[in-house]
C-alpha cells in the first residue's frame, strides 16, 4: 500500500485533464551547440536532415537529442550563424559539440533598434508594418483556391514532467529498474519526463471552393498509454484534442484551453498587442524583419512572442514563436511555448509545415508536474481538382475502416517525428505498470471515484452505478437506498440494458428502472457514442417531483438532494417509454417517442377538479417529435451521460408534443410547443456572453399538471439553464418565454486591481427572466371556469404571473476561487410579496476551467 501510496500523485495528476538510460528502440545523437567564439551554447539552434523531414530545435542551452539515421545528412543551423553539415555514419560519436561559426553577411543586415521608449501606436513602424501584415493576409488565403489538399501527421504525447534526481532514487523509482528506463529527458525542456500516453493521427486535409466544403479524412490512428487503463480512455485524448487544438495564426481569433486568444496578426492585433522591431536577418535563405510582441495586459488571454516577417510583397509570416506572459491569468499552465515554420511551394506560395506546441502545467502543489507535447507536420501540398466522392456526406471527419489497425510499415512512410525510446515501449510500460502488486485495486478505488461506476470485469460487461446515488433523500421516502447497474459494448455492441431498483424507507415503497437498447451501429462502449442511433424501450415506477425532470444529472444525485426550498409536491409515476433517436453524421438530430404515463399525487399535491372529489391519479399517452441542430458540437461519452465540451456551437431545438385521448388509456388530448435556442458570444479580452432563449405555449385546455412550469433549480449547487430563485410549481402558465443571460468577464475588471489581481479571480454576472401567462381558458380561479370539469384546483404555492410583469433574477459571482470553487449571489427582483418567494441565496459548484 506505501507503493501504491508513492504512485499516487503520478497517475492522478496527468487525469485532471478531464479536469519523461536503458536499451533504446531507436537510438539518439545527443549533444550541444555553441558559439565557436565564446563556446556558450546557442539556444534555439535547428537540426535537419534535409530531404528527410526529420528536424529538431536545441533547448534554451543548445542541447539536443536527435535519431541516428546512418547515411544521412544533418545540417546544424541557427540565425546569425553559417550552416554546419554532420554526415551521419557509424562513426558519429554520442555527445556531439557543433561549434557555428558567425555569418558576417548575416551579422550586416541586423538593424539595432535603440532603447525601447514609451509605446505609441502613432508614427510608430512596427505598427505601420503590422498593419501591411494584416492587410496581406487575404492574399495568402489558400482558400482563394478552387481545391487544395496536404497531408497532416500528429503526435500527442502526455508526460509526468519534472521528474528531479531526488524523486528518481526514491520508490516506486528506486525499485522498479523498468519504471526508471521508462524515464528520458525532454528536448524541449531539458527536464526528466516520464512519458505516459502517445496519439499519432495521420489525416487527408481536403478542401473545395464550390460548393464549399472541407474535410479531414483519418487515414490512421494509434493510441497509447494510461488511457488504455480506462474503458472511456478515449475522453483524454478527445479532450487534450480540444483543449490543446490547431493554432492558426491567420485566424483572428486563436481558440486554446477552450478560449479564443487574439492572433497577433488578428484583425484587432495592434489595438490588443505592442510592436516592436528588433532587426532584420535571415532564415536560411529568407529576409526576415525580426519583430517583438506582448500584450496592453499581459493578465489577459494573449500571447507574448516572436514574428519573423518576410521582406517582400507577401508580408508573409516565415516563422513565429508564440508563448503565454509571465503575468497570465491561464490557470494550471506554467509554460506554454508555440513555434511553427512556413515553407514556400514550387509555385511561389507560403504554407504551415511544423507546428510544436509544448504545455508544461501544475494542477495542485501536491501533485506531480504534467507536460503535454503535440507535434504537427503538414506535407504534400497540391492544388488539382478533387474527386467529388471524397466530400460525400456532411461530417467533417471521416475516419477510413482500417485507420485504427495500421502496420508499422504505414506509420514508418507517414510518421514525420521520430518516437522518443519511452513512447516506443509504451505497451510494455502498461504491463509493468498493471502487474504491480496492489494495483488493480487501486484502478478499482479510482475508477469508482473518477467514473462513477464499478467495473465488474476486464475487460466489463456490466457496470454498477452511478455511486453517487446509492443512498439519497427527499420528502416522501426520507432515506432512499438504490443499486443500479448497466451493460457494455463487450456483452453485446447493439444491444445494451440498464436499470435500478430502490428502497424508501418512510414510504416503504420500492421503486424500479429498466430500460433496453438497440444500437443501429456498432458500438465500443457505450450506446451514447456519436452518432446515436437507437431504438430503447423503458418501463419505471418511481417517485419524483415537476421540478426534477430539469436536472441535468440523475435526479437521486445525493448531491443534489441538499434543498433551500422545502419539496414537498411530488408524485409517484408509472411510465413506460418508446424512443427512437438519430443522429446525423453533421449537426442534426431527430428524437420521437411515444409515452404512457400514470400519476399519482402525494405529498401536497392533489389531484382536485373543480366540479367533483379529488381524484388519485392521471394517465396520460404522449407521441413526441424533436429536432435538434447543433453544428460543431463535439462531446465525451463518460459512463453516465454524454458531456458537451465544446460550447462555442449554436444549438437550435424545436419539439412538439401531442397528448392522445384514449389512446393506451390517456385521458387528454392536448398539443404543446417548445422552442429553445444557445449561442455563446466570445468578447474577445472581455470573456464570453452565454445566451439561452426558450419559449413554448400549450395550446389547449388541461389541468394543471400538463401546463408550463419553470425551469427550477432548487439544490445549492449551480446548474445551467435553470432559475435560481423560483420555487417548486411556484408559477403555472400555458404560454411562457425566458431569457438566461450570463457574462463570464474572464477577471477583466479583477486583474486591474492591485491586490485582487494576485488572487486570479474572475466576475461573473447574469440575469434571467421569465415572461409567462395563463389564458383564461386554463385560469382555475375565473367564474367562468367554476363548472368546468376538466381543470383542477392550484395547489398551494401555485400562482399565476401577470402578463405585464416579468418575473426578474440577477447574479454577481466569483469564479476560479482557489482555480475550483464558482460563488455567486442570486437577488430575486420580482414577485417579493409571495410568501412563496425566495428573496436572495447563494449558489456554488467546483469547475476547473483554464
Amino acid at each position: 500500500m506505501r507503493l501504491m501510496k508513492n504512485w499516487t500523485k503520478y497517475i492522478i495528476s496527468p487525469l485532471f485533464l478531464l479536469l519523461c538510460l536503458p536499451l533504446q528502440a531507436q537510438q539518439q545523437i545527443t549533444g550541444v551547440v555553441v558559439d565557436a567564439e565564446t563556446g556558450e551554447g546557442i539556444p534555439m539552434a535547428s537540426l535537419i536532415y534535409k530531404g528527410h523531414n526529420v528536424a529538431k530545435v536545441a533547448d534554451a542551452n543548445g542541447r539536443f537529442s536527435i535519431a541516428r539515421h546512418i547515411g544521412w545528412n544533418l545540417t546544424f543551423s541557427a540565425v546569425g550563424y553559417r550552416e554546419r553539415i554532420v554526415p551521419v555514419n557509424s562513426r558519429t560519436k554520442d555527445g556531439l559539440k557543433i561549434a557555428l561559426k558567425s555569418d558576417n553577411q548575416q551579422l550586416s543586415e541586423v538593424m539595432v533598434k535603440a532603447k525601447r521608449q514609451r509605446y505609441s501606436r502613432k508614427d510608430n513602424p512596427a505598427v505601420e508594418l503590422m498593419r501591411r501584415v494584416i492587410a496581406a493576409k487575404k492574399q495568402t488565403d489558400l482558400k482563394t483556391h478552387d481545391y487544395y489538399q496536404y497531408t497532416r501527421y500528429e503526435k500527442l504525447t502526455l508526460a509526468i514532467n519534472d521528474l528531479t534526481p531526488e524523486q528518481l532514487e526514491k520508490k516506486p523509482f528506486a525499485n522498479k529498474k523498468w519504471l526508471l528506463d521508462q524515464v528520458e529527458r525532454c528536448q524541449y525542456n531539458n527536464k526528466m519526463i516520464l512519458p505516459i500516453s502517445v496519439d499519432e493521427t495521420v489525416s487527408q486535409m481536403i478542401y473545395r471552393k464550390q460548393p464549399l466544403s472541407e474535410k479531414n479524412i483519418v487515414k490512421g490512428q494509434r493510441s497509447n498509454g494510461i488511457n488504455d487503463l480506462f474503458e472511456t480512455g478515449d475522453i483524454m485524448t478527445v479532450a487534450m484534442k480540444d483543449v490543446f487544438t490547431d493554432v492558426n495564426l491567420y485566424d483572428d481569433q486563436i481558440r486554446l484551453l477552450q478560449y479564443p486568444f487574439t492572433s497577433p496578426i488578428g484583425k484587432d492585433a495592434i489595438a490588443f498587442y505592442r510592436f516592436y522591431i528588433e532587426d532584420t536577418l535571415r532564415i536560411e535563405r529568407d529576409s526576415v524583419i525580426h519583430l517583438h510582441f506582448l500584450p496592453n495586459n499581459q493578465q489577459d488571454f494573449g500571447f507574448r512572442g516572436e514574428l519573423y516577417i518576410l521582406k517582400d510583397s507577401s508580408l508573409h509570416v516565415r516563422r513565429c514563436k508564440l508563448s503565454l506572459p509571465k503575468k497570465s491569468d491561464v490557470n494550471f499552465v506554467e509554460n506554454l511555448r508555440i513555434e511553427q515554420e512556413y515553407s514556400q511551394l514550387a509555385n511561389g506560395e507560403w504554407v504551415l509545415t511544423q507546428d510544436d506546441m509544448i504545455a508544461e502545467m501544475r494542477f495542485a502543489k501536491f501533485l506531480q508536474k504534467a507536460i503535454v507535447m503535440r507535434n504537427t507536420r503538414q506535407s504534400d501540398y497540391a492544388f488539382d481538382e478533387l474527386p467529388k466522392s471524397l466530400f460525400k456526406g456532411k461530417k467533417p471527419e471521416v475516419k477510413e475502416a482500417d485507420a485504427q489497425m495500421r502496420d508499422d510499415d504505414f506509420w514508418n512512410q507517414y510518421r514525420q517525428v521520430e518516437l522518443t525510446k519511452s513512447e516506443h515501449s509504451m505497451d510494455t510500460f502498461l504491463q509493468n505498470i498493471q502487474n504491480i502488486k496492489g494495483f488493480k485495486y487501486a484502478m478499482f478505488g479510482l475508477k469508482a471515484l473518477i467514473e462513477n461506476f464499478v467495473e465488474t470485469g476486464q475487460p466489463s460487461k456490466v457496470d454498477i452505478g452511478p455511486v453517487n446515488t446509492i443512498v439519497t433523500h427527499n420528502f416522501i421516502d426520507g432515506y432512499r437506498i438504490r443499486g443500479s447497474a448497466q451493460t457494455t459494448a463487450n456483452l453485446n455492441p447493439h444491444l445494451f440494458l440498464k436499470g435500478y431498483v430502490a428502497h424508501g424507507f418512510d414510504s416503504h415503497k420500492n421503486y424500479y428502472d429498466a430500460e433496453a437498447i438497440w444500437s443501429l451501429n456498432k458500438k465500443e462502449y457505450l450506446p451514447r457514442e456519436f452518432p446515436k442511433r437507437i431504438f430503447a424501450f423503458q418501463c419505471t415506477y418511481d417517485v419524483m417531483s415537476p421540478s426534477d425532470k430539469f436536472l441535468p444529472t440523475d435526479k437521486d444525485n445525493m448531491f443534489v438532494a441538499f434543498k433551500w426550498a422545502t419539496v414537498d409536491k411530488m408524485m409517484f409515476y408509472n411510465r413506460q417509454q418508446l424512443t427512437f433517436e438519430y443522429e446525423a453524421d453533421w449537426a442534426w438530430k431527430t428524437t420521437l417517442w411515444v409515452k404512457t404515463e400514470k400519476n399519482e399525487a402525494c405529498g401536497n399535491m392533489h389531484y382536485q377538479p373543480l366540479t367533483t372529489a379529488e381524484i388519485p391519479s392521471i394517465r396520460t399517452t404522449e407521441l413526441h417529435a424533436e429536432v435538434r441542430y447543433a453544428p460543431g458540437e463535439t462531446y465525451i461519452n463518460t459512463k453516465q451521460r454524454r458531456l458537451t465540451i465544446n460550447l462555442d456551437a449554436p444549438t437550435f431545438t424545436l419539439g412538439h408534443t401531442m397528448g392522445v385521448k384514449g389512446f393506451l388509456g390517456g385521458d387528454y388530448r392536448y398539443h404543446l410547443t417548445e422552442i429553445r435556442l444557445y449561442k455563446r458570444f466570445w468578447m474577445k479580452s472581455w470573456g464570453k456572453i452565454d445566451c439561452y432563449l426558450k419559449g413554448g405555449i400549450q395550446w389547449d385546455q388541461v389541468p394543471y399538471p400538463l401546463l408550463l412550469m419553470p425551469a427550477t433549480n432548487l439544490s445549492y449547487l449551480m446548474e445551467d439553464e435553470t432559475f435560481n430563485l423560483i420555487n417548486n410549481m411556484e408559477f403555472l402558465n400555458d404560454r411562457y418565454a425566458s431569457l438566461l443571460l450570463s457574462w463570464d468577464m474572464n477577471g477583466k475588471l479583477f486583474n486591474r486591481l492591485p491586490l485582487i489581481s494576485r488572487l486570479k479571480w474572475r466576475e461573473f454576472f447574469g440575469v434571467n427572466v421569465l415572461w409567462g401567462a395563463l389564458s383564461d381558458k386554463n385560469n382555475p380561479y375565473l367564474a367562468a371556469n367554476a363548472t368546468n370539469s376538466r381543470l383542477m384546483q392550484f395547489p398551494d404555492g401555485c400562482h399565476v404571473m401577470d402578463g405585464q410583469q416579468p418575473y426578474v433574477e440577477v447574479v454577481a459571482g466569483i469564479h476560479n476561487i482557489f482555480k475550483l470553487i464558482h460563488v455567486e449571489y442570486v437577488r430575486r427582483l420580482t414577485y417579493l410579496d409571495l410568501p412563496t418567494s425566495q428573496k436572495q441565496g447563494v449558489r456554488f459548484t467546483f469547475r476547473m476551467t483554464f
